[in-house]
Order: C-alpha cells, then sequence, then structure tokens
C-alpha cells in the first residue's frame, strides 16, 4: 500500500492485517517504487495525490514498465477526471476515501481469485 498519510497507512494495515491479508506500506511513490525491487506483489493500493511522485505517476511508470500487478487507486479528491485517468492508465479499481472497507476487501480478495478487471 502506498499513501504519505501515516494514519491511513495503519489503519489499512490493521485492517487487512484482521483480514488475514498480507501488507507492506510505503509513505511515497518513490519508496515504493526503490522498495519493490524485483519482488511483485499480488496488488497495489495506491493513493493518487502525494508529494513527488504521485499515483498517476507511479501508474505511468508501471504501463512504461509493462508491469501487471494489479493496482487500486484510492483518492480523496475524487473526480470523474481522476477516475477516468486512473482506469486508463491501468488502474482495476477507483475508490473515493473515505470508503467502505469491506469494498477494499472484496477487491483485494477477488484480485486473489483472479478475477482480472473489476467494475
Amino acid at each position: 500500500m502506498v499513501d504519505d498519510d501515516e494514519s491511513v497507512r495503519r489503519a489499512l494495515a490493521r485492517l487487512l492485517k484482521s483480514e488475514s491479508i498480507e501488507v507492506k506500506g510505503y509513505g511515497s511513490g518513490m519508496e515504493f517504487l526503490e522498495g519493490v525491487g524485483s519482488t511483485e506483489p499480488h496488488c497495489v493500493i495506491l493513493d493518487l495525490h502525494m508529494p513527488d511522485l504521485d499515483g498517476f505517476d507511479v501508474l505511468r511508470h508501471f504501463a512504461r514498465m509493462q508491469y501487471q500487478c494489479p493496482v487500486i487507486v484510492m483518492t480523496g479528491h475524487d473526480s470523474p477526471k481522476a477516475r477516468a485517468e486512473s482506469l486508463a492508465l491501468g488502474a482495476v479499481k477507483y475508490l473515493a476515501k473515505p470508503f467502505d472497507a469491506e469494498l477494499l476487501v472484496a477487491a483485494i480478495r477477488q484480485i486473489a481469485a483472479g478475477a482480472g478487471k473489476l467494475a
């Protein structure tokens, strides 16, 4: 999970761990890209609006590198343009903060089950 807000990372980590979902948090897009290395996570939960390298930049990097990891985008700055751009850049799910935790968990479980593109 990638979010510059530490309290969001902590809350999501608690939620996912309570659902027996392994999670690793990153505080920025750059930290994530540097830290993920050669291991490919099963999915990435990605905040759009972060300083320096934002979620859109990470999605563009994935597209350039043909990185196939499913990405769930979350944002506190929802807009039709952000939603369209996120999905066009390859995100499989777009969630506006605050979102129902069950939606996030269900999306992760669908990805784990190999559901591909999510609604």
